[in-house]
C-alpha cells in the first residue's frame, strides 16, 4: 500500500480504543490496521500552506504560511491564550469568523493525560479536543457562552492546577486514574469566591456547571510504550521508517521513535505500509 499527499491532523473517533485515520489530501488512510506493522513515511520536500495552499519554504504554527500566519484570526495570540479574546474591542482579525469560532458555547474541562489538567474548547470539539492531547479521562466542568469567558475561567482554575500537558510523560504509558468528580469538587471549593465574582459580573445563563455530566474514559491503540522518547522530525530527517507500535494524541509511535502528525500539516509525504 502505497499513498501520497499533503498530511493533515490525525481524524479520530472515540471508539475503544479510539479509531484514527491518516489524512492525505482527500484520502483518509485507516492507521489502527497498520499497528504492529513496518511502515515508511517519506517527505517529499514540498510544503502548501493549509490555509491558501501557497507553496513555501517554512511552516508557521503547524501548516500555515507566513502571510496566513501573520493575517489569520486562527493564528493570533488570542486562540492560545482565549482571555485575551479581542473580539468585543473590534478589533478581529476576521469578525465573521470570530462568531462561528468563539462566539459559540464553550466548554471548560478537567482532563489527564500526563496528570491533572485543565483547558477549554468549543462544545463541538468535545470530544476531539481530549484525544488531541492524549488524555485517557475528561470530565466538562462548565459550558459557558463565548471563548473569552471560559479563558477567564480557565486563568482563574489553572492557578491551582496545570493547563498544558507534558507530551512526552503523555506518550510514556497510561496516566495513574484520577477521581476527576473529586478533584474537581475540590477545586472549584478553593475557587469558589473568584467563580463567583465572574457569575456576578457575566449575569445569569452564562456559566453554567455541568455538575450532572460524568467522566468519559478514552483508550488509545497501543501495543507498546517506548522507554526513552525519540521525536522524529521530517526537516532533519525525511525519511521514517519503523514499526507502528501505537496511536496516542496526535502521534504516532514507532519503534524508531515518535511523530507529531499535526505538527507537519501541509507537509507532502508518502506513506508506504
Amino acid at each position: 500500500m502505497t499513498h501520497t499527499g499533503h498530511l493533515r491532523k490525525l481524524r479520530t473517533a472515540l471508539d475503544d480504543p479510539v479509531t484514527y485515520h491518516l489524512p492525505l489530501d482527500e484520502t483518509g488512510i485507516p492507521l489502527n490496521p497498520l499497528i504492529g506493522q513496518p511502515i515508511k513515511l517519506v517527505y517529499e520536500g514540498e510544503i502548501h500552506c493549509i490555509a491558501c495552499g501557497r507553496k513555501t519554504n517554512k511552516s508557521f504554527n503547524q501548516g500555515y504560511c507566513y502571510p496566513c500566519f501573520r493575517d489569520l484570526p486562527e493564528c493570533d495570540s488570542c486562540i492560545v491564550k482565549p482571555e485575551q479574546c479581542h473580539y468585543a474591542a473590534g478589533t478581529c482579525r476576521d469578525p465573521t469568523w470570530g462568531e462561528q469560532h468563539c462566539l459559540q458555547d464553550h466548554v471548560v474541562y478537567l482532563a489527564n493525560s500526563s496528570g491533572l489538567k485543565v483547558g477549554i474548547t468549543r462544545a463541538s470539539q468535545v470530544p476531539t479536543r481530549w484525544i488531541d492531547q492524549g488524555a485517557t479521562q475528561a470530565l466538562p466542568v462548565f459550558r459557558v457562552a463565548e471563548r473569552l469567558l471560559s479563558g477567564k475561567l480557565e486563568v482563574i482554575l489553572k492557578q491551582h492546577v496545570a493547563d498544558r500537558t507534558d507530551w512526552r510523560k503523555m506518550l510514556r504509558g497510561v496516566a495513574e486514574p484520577l477521581d476527576l468528580p473529586a478533584r474537581r469538587d475540590q477545586l472549584l471549593a478553593t475557587c469558589a469566591a473568584e467563580i463567583a465574582e465572574l457569575q456576578a459580573q457575566e449575569g445569569p445563563g452564562r456559566i453554567q456547571p455541568l455538575d450532572d455530566d460524568g467522566v468519559v474514559d478514552i483508550t488509545y491503540p497501543v501495543q507498546e510504550y517506548p522507554e526513552k522518547i525519540a521525536s522524529l522530525n521530517f526537516d532533519k530527517t525525511p525519511t521514517v521508517t519503523g514499526t507502528l507500535l501505537g496511536i496516542k494524541g496526535q502521534y504516532l509511535i514507532l519503534d524508531a521513535g515518535v511523530l507529531n502528525v499535526r505538527k507537519f500539516a501541509g507537509y507532502r509525504v508518502t506513506l508506504s505500509a
